[in-house]
C-alpha cells in the first residue's frame, strides 16, 4: 500500500483548491489537514514525512472536495476563532467576521460591570458571549429570529461556562423587540444599558454578486438588510429607546458606506452624540450612539 506523506498529501490539496480557484488555497488545505489529523501549524515544517492513514487521507479528500465546491472552510470544521475565544457555527449562522471584532473592541471600551446587554440578531451569539466573556457580572440577553440559530448560540453559551460559570446569558426567539412579546418570557418592560446589533445590511439585489461561500452557504436571513439595506436599522433604532436606560447605548456593525445613513437614522430617532468607527482597513464600521430619553 502506498504510503501517504503529510507534505505530500498537503501539496495535493492545496493544488486541487488553487485549480478551484479557492482565494486562500494554500493555507486552506493546510487547516484543513491539521483539523483532520489533530496536528498544527507546526508538523508541516518539523515532521512533514509524517505518514498519513488511509482514513485520514479518504477524510481530508472529501473535505477538500467541499471546499473545493466553495463550501466555507468553517462549515467543514464546524468552528471560528473571534476575541481569542473558539465558537461552534453551521449553515444556520453568519459566519463570525474580523471586522465585528471592532463592534466588540468598541462595545468594550464603554461597557462597566454589572451592566445588562441586549444583542439583536445575536446569530452564533460570538457578540454577546464575548462581551460577557470579558467583562464581571453582566448579564446578557440574545435574540434571533431563528430557532436554529439559537441552537447554536446555547451550544457556544454552554461551552463557555466551563471557563467562566457565573456568567449569565438567556437567549429568546422572535424578530428583534418582538422576542420580548412571545409569552414565553415575560419581560416586556425590560431595560438594558446597552444594545448592540450586527444586524443584516446587504442591499437585496447585492445579494447574488456575493461570494459563491457567502450566497449559496450562509443564512439570507441574516444577509439581506432590504432593498436599500437599512430596513432593519430602521427598526432597531425606533424601538430601542423603549429597552434602554437612561445614558444607555445603541451600537450597530454596518456597511462600509453606510455610515452616514445610519447617522442620520440615529439621530430622526432621537439618539445623541454620535460617532463612526473605522476598522483597521480605514473603512467605516461602526456607529454608535446614547440614549436619553
Amino acid at each position: 500500500m502506498k504510503e501517504r506523506i503529510y507534505s505530500k498529501i498537503y501539496k495535493e490539496g492545496a493544488e486541487h483548491l488553487a485549480q478551484a480557484k479557492i482565494a486562500e488555497a494554500a493555507l486552506d488545505a493546510r487547516l484543513l489537514l491539521e483539523f483532520v489529523c489533530g496536528t498544527d501549524q507546526n508538523t508541516l515544517l518539523a515532521h512533514g514525512e509524517r505518514v498519513i492513514s488511509e482514513e485520514e487521507y479518504g477524510r481530508y479528500r472529501e473535505l477538500i472536495g467541499k471546499r473545493a465546491d466553495h463550501v466555507p472552510l468553517q462549515h467543514l470544521t464546524g468552528e471560528q476563532s473571534f476575541m481569542g475565544l473558539t465558537f461552534r457555527v453551521n449553515k444556520n449562522v453568519l459566519i463570525p467576521r474580523q471586522d465585528t471584532e471592532i463592534l466588540v473592541e468598541e462595545v468594550m471600551k464603554n461597557l462597566h460591570d454589572g451592566m445588562r446587554i441586549l444583542d439583536l440578531c445575536t446569530g452564533s451569539g460570538c457578540i454577546l458571549l464575548s462581551l460577557l466573556r470579558y467583562s464581571n457580572n453582566c448579564e446578557g440577553v440574545g435574540t434571533d429570529l431563528s430557532k436554529d440559530a439559537l441552537a447554536v448560540a446555547k451550544e457556544n453559551y454552554k461551552r463557555l461556562l466551563d471557563r467562566r460559570p457565573e456568567m449569565t446569558a438567556r437567549f429568546l426567539e422572535g424578530d428583534l423587540f418582538k422576542a420580548f412579546e412571545s409569552g414565553t418570557d415575560d419581560n416586556c418592560a425590560e431595560r438594558f444599558d446597552i444594545i448592540v446589533s450586527n444586524p443584516p445590511y446587504i442591499e437585496t439585489g447585492v445579494i447574488d454578486t456575493l461570494m459563491p461561500e457567502v450566497r449559496g452557504h450562509e443564512p439570507i436571513t441574516a444577509l439581506d438588510g432590504g432593498v436599500d439595506g437599512l430596513s432593519f436599522y430602521v427598526r432597531i433604532a425606533k424601538e430601542a429607546g423603549g429597552y434602554l436606560n437612561g445614558g444607555g447605548m445603541l451600537f450597530f456593525e454596518i456597511g462600509c458606506e453606510q455610515a452616514e445613513s445610519v447617522r442620520d437614522i440615529l439621530e430622526k430617532t432621537g439618539f445623541r452624540e454620535i460617532n463612526v468607527v473605522k476598522d483597521f482597513a480605514g473603512l467605516d464600521r461602526v456607529v454608535y450612539g446614547s440614549w436619553f430619553g
